[in-house]
């Protein structure tokens, strides 16, 4: 069984930074793409950052020059993380991770794209 969950979010001032870690288990497939979602209060959930086990990386126009998403593998479990920096009021939003088997999804940063969701963790940054 697949699972996702996100940690590493909270509360800072615009300019600071803060990291976001996804701890995925379950998933034995070579092939995946894996990225991070926000969603804020009435808004669609838009793609973040994404890696494939091609290696590649995407961004969204949003966050390009500002964050960077990794990942690293451990014996039995992989961990996603994404470092923010100089956040902005508009970064405020629920952050959730996500996982796919294909590894050549047709719109990478695309919410509906995914297989398996974690349940979020929230960011909110203070002007």
């Amino acid at each position: 069984q697949v699972q996702l969950v996100e940690s590493g979010g909270g509360s800072v001032q615009a300019g600071g930074s803060l990291r976001l870690s996804c701890e995925v288990s379950g998933y034995t497939g070579r092939k995946y793409s894996m990225g991070w979602f926000r969603q804020a209060p009435g808004k669609e959930r838009e793609g973040v950052a994404v890696i494939t086990s091609d290696k590649s990386i995407m961004y969204g126009d949003s966050v390009k020059s500002r964050f960077i998403i990794s990942l690293s593998q451990d014996i039995d479990k992989k961990i996603l993380s994404l470092q923010m920096n100089s956040l902005e009021p508009e970064d405020t939003a629920m952050y959730y991770c996500a996982a796919d088997p294909s590894s050549h999804l047709n719109i990478p940063l695309l919410y509906s794209s995914y297989m398996y969701w974690g349940r979020g963790t929230q960011v909110n940054v203070a002007s």
